[in-house]
């Protein structure tokens, strides 16, 4: 009995290859079912179980009856293990199987059950089972019958069709997904050299090693499974459509990790490049939280990046990734640049809010711009001062040199006025020749200052307008609002009101001056 710890050896090391890919099946089935080629690696998994855990029993048999018995559960399950690897490869990929081909491999299959079952009534499947007298212990010695041979040819038909479809994934450029693809294939390769083995007889005691194999196959395909989430979220046929994308794109599973993305992405996420499959999008992209934040609450926004120097518009988008039971197992973030859209808009605002002429605030953007103002000193309390100031004799300039030469004017005039200003002051045309400024924490006397400094130069300044001298003078009336913390009565309307009327006042007094606004003389 010298033998006997050897058989040990080789029953335990089966049967912990049976466990492993009974563990399997379970893992997937709790984990992954609905995921595409989930299912038909449970089955694979579970009959790799059933056939390696029979065979332990077949080599523990002390009898040919015994043997027999056991080989009848192991046919139970091996016909259809090359047909769900098979299958878990066509869903892995993305690609159908007709329903005629599927019910025809399937049938097959069926066949070499009821074949292997029935083999005592017409020898189709094996021509003779006996014992090996070769061997310190009951090694089933099998004879292959026509059936037998069909059968290997479907195997090994099975076994090279998800190879051939394995390798053609292997254009992706995605090294992780390479990866993938590689274990997967070496998981299917793995069984077949060990049957080159048996077939050779080369085995010990020529103990059949394929169903030890059959365990290392899918402990490389759990390898797979487990770090890299093989199954998790889209099938790897995609490049037609995922890299062809202009727009940036990173897949994520149901637990915000990283399974996939496009080179897209990587010139907006270069950090992408380290390796960053396989881990939480949380942990990727630390060191920009809002980003983070905005993709785990899936928030449809625009998101700002500098790339290369230049500030970048970028819409989020998010899509959900389905099953096909319609179940969430992910989603798809999408950078969009939006970038042409933002600057077209921001200029069109600008247009809508500049006067075409003087290229100062029209009317109506000038009253918002300056309510803001009014409404921040609302709450925080403090002042402001308001200028209007109009062209003197403007009417005079048109009638004697054209309507084109008071566009000319209005222009110098908003410009000088411009530059006559601190930035954070507004201005803007108020209609004709009137303009009119807001300049926010500013008393009344350095609004008066402001006011004296651009009357004086635009009167001692002059155009020449088709070898004619042109002299220019402003009018200017300034208010002043003293606004205190919670008081909300007072609005850009009002103090402009009391400029208007300082303005009035200049006029009457002669023109080419600045007047103030003050409540004794101008009652209300």
């Amino acid at each position: 009995m010298d033998f006997l710890p050897e058989l040990i050896m080789y029953i335990l090391i089966v049967s912990i290859g049976g466990m492993i890919s009974l563990f399997l099946s379970i893992y997937a089935f709790l984990k992954l079912r609905d995921a595409p080629g989930g299912k038909y690696f449970i089955l694979a998994a579970a009959m790799s179980a059933i056939f390696t855990l029979a065979y332990a029993f077949e080599l523990a048999s002390t009898s040919l009856d015994e043997i027999k018995f056991w080989l009848k559960i192991e046919y139970l399950a091996l016909p259809f293990l090359p047909l769900f690897v098979l299958l878990m490869c066509f869903d892995y990929v993305g690609q159908k199987v007709k329903r005629g081909i599927r019910n025809s491999l399937f049938g097959i299959a069926t066949l070499t059950v009821l074949m292997q079952t029935t083999n005592d009534f017409h020898h189709f499947y094996y021509t003779s089972i006996g014992l090996k007298t070769d061997t310190p212990f009951a090694i089933a010695d099998l004879e292959g019958g026509p059936w037998f041979y069909i059968h290997s040819l479907f195997l090994y038909g099975c076994i090279g069709a998800s190879i051939v479809i394995l390798f053609r994934q292997l254009r992706n450029k995605n090294f992780k997904f390479q990866m993938q693809v590689l274990l997967m294939i070496a998981g299917v390769l793995v069984p077949v050299v060990a049957s080159f083995f048996y077939v050779a007889d080369v085995t010990p005691h020529g103990i059949d090693l394929g169903p030890v194999f059959m365990s290392v196959s899918f402990i490389l395909h759990g390898i797979a499974l487990l770090p890299f989430q093989m199954f998790n979220v889209a099938p790897i046929a995609r490049d037609t459509v995922f890299e062809s994308m202009e727009e940036g794109a990173i897949v994520l599973n149901q637990n915000n990790v990283i399974v996939d993305y496009n080179q897209a992405i990587l010139k907006i996420l270069p950090v992408l490049q380290k390796l960053a499959i396989g881990k939480a999008v949380g942990e990727v992209l630390s060191e920009s939280r809002l980003l983070v934040k905005i993709i785990l609450r899936e928030q449809k926004c625009d998101y700002e990046l500098y790339i290369d120097g230049k500030l970048l518009h970028f819409q989020i988008r998010f899509s959900p990734v389905l099953n096909k039971k319609d179940v969430v197992v992910g989603k798809i973030v999408t950078f969009v640049n939006v970038t042409e859209r933002v600057e077209m808009e921001r200029t069109l605002k600008q247009l809508a809010s500049i006067d075409g002429l003087t290229q100062v605030f029209n009317r109506t953007f000038f009253l918002k711009k300056a309510e803001e103002v009014f409404s921040r000193l609302s709450v925080d309390g403090g002042k402001a001062s308001v200028i209007m100031f109009d062209i003197d004799h403007f009417k005079k300039v048109n009638d004697t040199f054209g309507h084109a030469t008071g566009d000319t004017v209005l222009s110098y005039i908003a410009r000088m006025a411009t530059e006559s200003l601190r930035e954070g002051d507004i201005l803007g045309r108020y209609g004709g020749e009137e303009f009119v400024v807001c300049l926010p924490d500013t008393s009344i006397d350095a609004a008066q200052k402001v006011a004296e400094a651009l009357r004086k130069e635009i009167s001692e300044s002059y155009l020449m307008i088709e070898g004619k001298r042109l002299d220019l003078t402003l009018s200017f009336g300034i208010s002043e609002a003293q606004i205190d913390a919670g008081e909300f009565g007072c609005s850009i309307q009002d103090v402009m009101g009391k400029a208007d009327q300082a303005l009035y006042a200049a006029k009457e007094n002669g023109r080419n001056r600045v007047e103030l606004f003050m409540k004794q003389f101008y009652p209300i």
